[in-house]
């Protein structure tokens, strides 16, 4: 099962397998769309969010609306919304994937703004109509610029940062990808502390892992 695989990340073996793999550039498609996920990249091949999340927003009418993937990656998600002719923003802290998305961007003919920034502190204030999240939910402090992808802090600080700063925005859509793999109770309620709350727009099983997806609300007390 591929929860399985990520939850065991930290297997000699498999941390070698992982290792080795994604220390080339691999390619990574998308209904005719086509990334270069460079090592430190979080790799969307043999996880199941990113093509969860590409097939959910491609029913989407995203046409001259704006999107900001937050946490892009890749940005195989950004590159596709500026293919439904979407007005795109992708940030990311790791500026590998940054330039990546730059060529990318570049290759496949298509027009977004990229920009380095942590969670929403170098983004605009004004709303998004559509914003979309593909967090790291694994609780561990990571080491390095990679390890962003994965981890989201001993004590869920990443979590507690983007929830404080979403109170403060009024974008008309948030969505946000999930697992049962993660703790989604102890996010939940960081969520509720920031009055906000999670609701379950989508659930698909794949292989024995349950994804949902979930539209970020704020609740009024």
């Amino acid at each position: 099962m591929i929860r399985t695989f990520i939850k065991k990340i930290t297997h000699p073996f498999l941390k070698f397998f992982t290792e080795n793999y994604f220390n080339k550039t691999r390619n990574y498609t998308y209904k005719n769309i086509t990334v270069k996920v460079v090592p430190s990249v979080f790799p969307p091949h043999y996880t199941i969010s990113t093509k969860i999340l590409l097939d959910y927003i491609s029913s989407l009418d995203l046409k001259e609306k704006t999107l900001l993937e937050l946490g892009c990656g890749s940005g195989i998600i950004s590159l596709f919304a500026a293919s439904k002719n979407a007005t795109v923003t992708a940030s990311d802290i790791n500026k590998n994937a940054l330039n990546a998305l730059k060529t990318a961007a570049d290759y496949n003919k298509l027009n977004l703004t990229i920009l380095y920034s942590d969670l929403f502190q170098k983004l605009q204030k004004s709303p998004f109509d559509v914003i979309i999240i593909n967090p790291p939910y694994y609780p561990k402090n990571p080491k390095n610029i990679k390890e962003n992808a994965w981890f989201c802090g001993e004590d869920f600080e990443y979590f507690k940062n983007l929830f404080f700063q979403l109170d403060t925005r009024e974008d008309k859509l948030v969505l946000m990808i999930l697992s049962q793999d993660c703790d989604l109770e102890k996010i939940k309620n960081i969520a509720d502390t920031h009055n906000i709350k999670l609701e379950c727009v989508l659930e698909k099983k794949v292989l024995a892992e349950n994804n949902f997806i979930f539209s970020i609300k704020k609740t009024f007390n």
